[in-house]
């Protein structure tokens, strides 16, 4: 079997030990998958060995690098490897021409450390899987849609986690009247959902929410030979906080499902979507959460996604969703616990049966690289179950260098796209805005109040300064009246006193002169003047 047949892809078989060689129609490849088994047991190759199935067809894929392995996918597997003449040998076993080869790869990171930024927005996320990401409780997740609602109708968009926190304390400053409107808003509930919105911005979770957010044509891309190019996601930082890991690949999964268009049933997928450590997923979600996965991947696969599940065991996944699964691939599964065999009793019963072999202690005895496979044949129906040998992969197996990465990441068509954060005015700019304005207004408020009240003290002291200026005023007159009535008598007095001193003194003086003139010569002849006229006369 070679790899040049394009309507289809060879993932391995061969050899007497094994059944016939096993390959996944790519009409089929929209229609789900499955790989499980225990650690170790060679999940990850079977993820690689798709994936390059998928890109040389000219299909782009989506994967999380959980351990840093698939990194490899970007550098061509060599002769020099370790594993090369195990490859070689298994090669020869199914009858597979093994060239090396590497992939167009793109690297994502939500960290911006091994990859191209990540991100959307709060509101792309929406408040279902928001609640789902933060695990809040059946009334903080009410809190939550009414912050949505309250961004909706006032013109407050949410952007990144400040948006939100500050959106969420306006709705604590105006919980009565929204209380009203909305039902019961608890400020305890806010100050949980703000505890809990600190948790994931410690954890990292700030540099999923902001912009530029991703454009998911970025992920459907072709390389420049038609080959699709291989999206991977640096996922060993994010699994330390599996929920936001979880949580961000079922939003992307929604994003796909609401902005593909419907095509209906392709000749081979727009995308396939690897969903490594799947478990994570359904672990403790809400019905709610789960049935929208359900509709999600009964719904998406005629948008021409396909969704593979990556899990250590099949009892991970949801029944409902199980059943969707129409690609299989199960490594050995190790049953040590009563859970466990009957994990693997479930399993077992959902391969179509193979006369030659019991499915069930098949999965228990595959070795690694082996696996027992169905994958879907002509009009859907799943096909018989073999034990099968998976073909080695063309690509490295193991990690890159890190300088191997960078020159993968600064060469990627999309370089510099999402490097620089883009802080544009949403609801924490405005609502900031509007804060200040009404600090600004309430000062002003308070200056002009402070104002009257001084022009109103001025205006009274002025009032009472005049008042007691007039009554001084009058005062001053009164004593001045008086002082005017008392110095007028002092005055006539002293004029009277002055002229009868003054017609006294002159009465004197005259007096005096009369005597002396009169003792005198003159005097003597004036008196015998007067005296004799007086004499005549008679």
């Amino acid at each position: 079997m070679s790899e040049g047949i394009v309507d289809r892809i060879f993932t391995g078989g061969g050899g007497e030990a094994y059944g016939e060689a096993q390959d996944l129609l790519l009409k089929y490849g929209n229609r789900h998958g499955l790989i499980a088994g225990a650690t170790g047991t060679g999940k990850t190759v079977t993820l690689q060995i798709l994936a390059e199935g998928f890109s040389n067809a000219g299909v782009p894929v989506f994967l999380s690098d959980v351990k840093g392995d698939l990194s490899g996918l970007a550098k061509s597997g060599s002769a020099e490897g370790k594993l090369h003449g195990a490859f070689t040998s298994r090669a020869e076993t199914i009858g597979l021409d093994l060239v090396y080869d590497r992939f167009p790869v793109t690297f994502w990171d939500l960290f911006g450390e091994q990859g191209h930024p990540i991100r959307t927005t709060v509101a792309e996320m929406g408040p279902l899987l928001l609640s789902r990401l933060l695990g809040l409780s059946e009334a903080q997740e009410g809190v939550i849609n009414v912050a949505f609602r309250v961004s909706d109708e006032q013109g407050l968009p949410l952007l990144d986690l400040k948006d939100l926190q500050a959106l969420l304390v306006w709705c604590g400053e105006h919980a009565d009247e929204l209380t009203l409107r909305y039902g019961n808003i608890s400020k305890s509930s806010i100050g949980a959902i703000q505890r809990d919105l600190l948790v994931l911005e410690n954890q990292g979770g700030a540099n999923l929410f902001g912009e530029p957010a991703l454009e998911l044509s970025d992920m459907m891309r072709t390389d420049v030979d038609g080959r699709g190019r291989i999206n991977i996601l640096a996922a060993d930082t994010l699994m330390s906080a599996p929920g936001l890991y979880a949580t961000f690949l079922l939003w992307l999964l929604s994003e796909l499902f609401e902005e593909l268009p419907e095509i209906g049933n392709p000749d081979k997928p727009k995308l396939v979507f690897f969903f490594d450590e799947a478990h994570l997923l359904f672990d403790d979600a809400p019905k709610a959460l789960v049935d929208k996965v359900e509709q999600v991947a009964r719904l998406i696969r005629s948008k021409g996604v396909g969704v593979y599940f990556v899990t250590q065991n099949p009892d991970d996944i949801p029944e409902d969703i199980l059943g969707q699964l129409g690609n299989r691939v199960q490594h050995a599964l190790r049953a040590f616990t009563a859970r466990d065999q009957k994990a693997l009793v479930r399993a077992a019963e959902t391969y179509r049966p193979n006369p030659r072999f019991d499915i069930e202690e098949a999965i228990k005895q595959v070795g690694t690289g082996e696996a027992v496979t169905s994958f879907l044949q002509a009009k859907g129906v799943p096909g018989i179950s073999e034990r099968t040998l998976i073909r080695p992969p063309s690509s490295q197996l193991g990690p890159i260098t890190v300088a191997e990465r960078t020159e993968v990441i600064t060469t990627s068509p999309i370089a510099g796209k999402y490097e620089t954060i883009l802080d544009r005015e949403s609801a924490y700019e405005i609502l900031l805005k509007r804060a200040n304005a009404a600090t600004e207004e309430a000062e002003a408020a308070e200056r002009a109040e402070e104002e009257a009240e001084r022009k109103l003290e001025a205006e009274k002291a002025a009032q009472k300064a005049q008042k007691a200026e007039e009554t001084q005023r009058a005062k001053l007159e009164r004593e001045f009246a008086k002082a005017r009535r008392y110095d007028g008598k002092n005055y006539e007095r002293s004029t009277s006193s002055r002229r009868a001193s003054k017609s006294n003194s002159i009465g004197e003086t005259v007096t005096k002169m009369v005597i002396q003139e009169l003792k005198g010569t003159t005097g003597k002849r004036i008196v015998r003047g007067i005296l004799g006229g007086i004499f005549k006369a008679r």
